[in-house]
């Protein structure tokens, strides 16, 4: 009766039932939503920038208001018109899938990754092939196995940067080796902003048509406020052309609110406090973490270059799975387990920094408390 798009058969999934049978008394170690996990803002700040916005007329333009895209190109340091807004950073890649795919093209994706690319690739009917990140010193691309990847269908390799959950940036060598593939790079930076071990650049290039996407979900810690962007780098005829298609697809749906357009330049100098907030909140946590499992023979943090997840490292003590279970179940702790996001092996868990301290000290205490002496 319905189109292949919504045919997802997906298995019970057993943390949910779990999660679901113990009820309210959790400790969630999951939590991305950064205005549920008692970060300070500037409410009336927000409150006025928003109030001001509201007079606005509706004056829809397509790659968005030109006075929110002057200002969000100051930001970027790019021009306005390299500039589309979204509603979403979802919406973007649906966006580019649309502009640079047919039903059935192919675009390659690194794992471990966040899974939300396979949903929205479904929804476009394409295919998502997938490339390794291997994990050394540092997670790193797999540059051999990206090669082999490569099919005559490959529209486009999707980089994560940083990496969610892994954390990891795409050094400036993996970048040229990514462009020297000559295909289209579609860079999600949405945690570009948030340097913990490491610092990173964009992958805005010239010499490959790139678009880099970003949005205040992450950027300013407003989720709810629903506006992002793709910002369109590379040769110039190439940019020119993709910027036009782009204008003709948001065309059909002018999803972007005029409000948040409106409000976008007091919202941006607004967002560096709230950044700030978040920050301080992963660095507090991570230290947390680490001093944590100091006396939990064979666990580790790996390195969290970026973002606002920890891989946690642990002994093999059966599935990742199982142990995720287990810490609901037992020890009223939700976490997710690394296959989650495809990471190897059963020995991960993927904890975010982002959760309030008491409630993720706690938590830790009591996963610590389960990695056998």
């Amino acid at each position: 009766m319905f189109s292949r798009r919504t045919n997802w058969k997906p298995a019970a999934n057993r943390l949910a039932i779990a999660r679901q049978k113990r009820g309210r008394d959790i400790l969630d170690l999951t939590q991305s939503n950064p205005t549920a996990a008692g970060i300070e803002y500037p409410l009336e700040e927000l409150a006025a920038a928003m109030s001001r916005a509201a007079r606005a007329t509706y004056d829809p333009q397509p790659l968005g208001l030109l006075s929110a895209r002057h200002a969000l190109a100051a930001e970027l340091q790019c021009g306005a018109d390299d500039l589309a807004l979204t509603a979403s950073t979802s919406e973007a890649y649906a966006f580019l899938f649309k502009l640079l795919c047919n039903s059935q093209d192919e675009v390659l994706i690194g794992t471990p990754s966040y899974p939300l690319l396979e949903h929205l690739a479904a929804l476009e009917l394409i295919t998502l092939r997938t490339f390794p990140l291997e994990f050394h010193a540092r997670w790193e691309i797999d540059v051999a196995a990206l090669r082999q990847a490569v099919t005559n269908r490959v529209r486009a390799v999707v980089l994560v940067n940083p990496n969610n959950p892994a954390g990891s940036w795409v050094s400036a060598r993996e970048q040229d080796d990514v462009a020297r593939l000559g295909i289209p790079i579609i860079s999600d930076e949405v945690f570009l902003d948030y340097p913990v071990e490491g610092s990173g650049t964009t992958l805005a290039r010239q010499d490959v048509l790139s678009f880099t996407l970003g949005g205040l979900s992450k950027s300013a810690g407003l989720p709810h406020y629903k506006l992002a962007w793709i910002r369109v780098s590379g040769p110039e005829h190439a940019r020119r052309d993709a910027i036009g298609a782009l204008e003709l697809i948001a065309d059909s749906y002018l999803s972007v609110a005029t409000p948040v357009q409106a409000a976008l330049p007091d919202l941006l100098r607004i967002a560096p406090r709230i950044r700030s907030a978040i920050s301080a909140r992963i660095r507090s946590n991570l230290d947390a973490l680490r001093t944590a499992i100091r006396d939990a023979p064979g666990a580790r943090v790996l390195p969290v270059e970026g973002g606002w997840s920890a891989v946690l490292q642990i002994p093999s003590v059966g599935s990742d799975e199982d142990l995720a279970v287990r810490l609901v179940e037992e020890h009223g702790v939700v976490v997710h387990p690394g296959y989650f996001f495809d990471l190897p092996g059963d020995r991960y868990l993927v904890l975010s920094l982002l959760t309030p301290e008491g409630t993720f000290a706690e938590g830790v205490r009591r996963i610590v408390g389960m990695i056998p002496a």
